[in-house]
């Protein structure tokens, strides 16, 4: 599917976004530590990544801002006939923004190449979905733009894989864009990596209920059931896979920090 070439941008959870269209772990590491190696040089930060060597075009953490960014790089990849699709990624409280509808109504008008991907985790913060929007689905809102809005399931990562397969092609052919909204659940808080069921803005039995739905331990019995990988060869990967990591983390905190030293490089306005 998504090539080198197709650009990506994201949110402020922008980190699983990252590492999966090709960014470096390592400067990653680096720029959640705000060190000088980081993606952004330090000085953007957990949510403010970016990875031009990959395409990863950046990530931003005001609601609904990258929307029209997005949109705006479609236009020009357009323009310069580069025949790539551009896919942006967006939380559910997004198309409760004006500029959202904005950006829509001109990809449709101008059948540019973006695929919009819409997490819908359920929750703005700690406001569930029925208490800000009316009840009808979203892609039935999304719909009345003129644009193909497709709904599945988020966890079941083969649904998932499907679903953008089938997007990418419809719009690397030329057709338009396209918006796709995925059903998932953010088990932890909203900022942090901690549990916050205790604040009673949801039900344990919600949480319970979401959480056998994780799309990691989905695909891991998938996996197993289907004998592509046993349980020890799993294990074993998953092992070596955090010792890797755990490595390059400890590389990147001790790499050095930006210079004191404030200058115009890399800065555009």
């Amino acid at each position: 599917m998504l090539t080198r070439n197709d650009p990506v941008m994201s949110n402020h959870r922008a980190h699983g976004h990252y590492l999966a269209k090709g960014g470096d772990l390592y400067r990653f590491f680096a720029e959640i530590y705000g060190k000088a190696d980081g993606c952004a040089k330090g000085r953007g930060g957990s949510m403010h990544l970016i990875d031009q060597k990959v395409n990863f075009l950046g990530s931003t953490p005001i609601v609904g801002s990258i929307v029209p960014v997005a949109t705006g790089v479609a236009f020009a990849e357009k323009l310069k006939q580069n025949k790539t699709v551009m896919c942006v990624f967006l939380g559910e409280a997004v198309v409760e923004e004006g500029v959202f509808h904005e950006s829509i109504n001109y990809a449709v008008l101008k059948q540019l190449p973006i695929i919009y991907i819409c997490e819908n985790n359920l929750y703005s913060v700690y406001t569930p979905l029925n208490l800000r929007q009316p009840e009808r689905g979203i892609t039935q809102l999304i719909s009345g733009h003129g644009i193909p809005a497709i709904s599945a399931d988020g966890n079941n990562i083969r649904e998932t894989y499907n679903v953008i397969k089938s997007a990418y092609l419809y719009v690397h052919s030329g057709k338009g864009p396209v918006f796709l909204e995925f059903f998932t659940y953010r088990q932890r808080e909203h900022c942090g990596h901690l549990f916050d069921n205790h604040l009673g803005y949801r039900s344990e039995q919600e949480f319970l209920e979401w959480k056998k739905q994780d799309p990691v331990s989905r695909l891991k019995q998938l996996l197993i059931k289907k004998k592509y990988l046993s349980t020890a060869q799993i294990q074993t990967l998953q092992n070596k896979l955090t010792v890797d990591s755990e490595k390059i983390l400890e590389q990147a905190h001790a790499s050095t920090t930006p210079h004191k030293t404030i200058n115009d490089a890399d800065t555009y306005a």
